[in-house]
């Protein structure tokens, strides 16, 4: 399964509710994060979730350089 499987529900902004599972998808299609917040509209609101989804980025990346 992907990372941190059991949190894929975890909603990461609660503005737009977008998940884990969500930013992980957008994530392995190539999107940085201007273009996840373009199409989930995280970000777009309070702007809490910032560091919270460029951290997941962040571990998703590092996650994917040592496949």
């Amino acid at each position: 399964m992907g990372a941190d499987s059991e949190h894929q529900d975890e909603i990461m902004c609660s503005c737009s509710g977008t998940t884990r599972q969500d930013i992980q998808f957008w994530f392995e299609q190539g999107l940085d994060l201007g273009a996840i917040s373009r199409k989930s509209g995280a970000l777009s609101g309070c702007g809490g979730c910032e560091w919270d989804i460029s951290q997941y980025l962040k571990v998703l990346g590092e996650k994917n350089d040592r496949k």
